[in-house]
């Protein structure tokens, strides 16, 4: 009777992480961003595998509609471009909730504007503005706390047209 249970455990164990790694695989190949336009193929599908392949950055910044100073963490926007090969004057970003604002890319080369995907140590979420949210390093640089540059901080991001 006792074998009977310890091998019950053993198996929901074994069922339970099938599970996780399963959700982790699934996550991994999930698409996060859609890049189109002025781009290798006209069009690059970046998952959060890509993003985790590439260089992550750290940033602490006051924001217009957080208390204090989050800790960020993500990739660099310029480096999303670079990988798909964006060649252009500006991006239109889009949201979830289909907000889109244009953003000049010499604001990615000029700052260090991070594809965040964490804030404070967790990741986003489309609840917390996530799972992709344009970071401006805003108080690095006086210029930024300007309400042009707010307006280009688009959290819920899911797409990037390159022109």
């Amino acid at each position: 009777m006792q074998l009977m249970r310890v091998m019950e455990r053993l198996l929901r164990l074994v069922l339970a992480a099938t599970l996780v790694l399963g959700a982790s695989r699934a996550m991994a190949d999930e698409v996060l961003l859609t890049l189109t336009g002025a781009v290798r193929d006209g069009q690059v599908m970046i998952t959060r595998a890509d993003l985790d392949a590439m260089d992550w950055h750290e940033i602490s910044t006051s924001t217009t509609v957080t208390d204090g100073q989050p800790r960020f963490r993500g990739v660099l926007m310029r480096d999303i471009l670079a990988r798909a090969e964006a060649s252009g004057d500006t991006v239109t970003a889009q949201a979830l909730n289909d907000y889109i604002i244009d953003i000049p890319i010499d604001d990615f080369r000029n700052f260090d504007v991070l594809a965040a995907l964490y804030m404070d140590g967790a990741a986003l979420t489309p609840r917390d503005k996530g799972p992709v949210w344009i970071v401006y390093p805003r108080d690095d640089h006086g210029v930024l706390a300007d309400i042009r540059y707010d307006m280009r901080w688009v959290w819920q991001l899911t797409a990037l047209h390159v022109q």
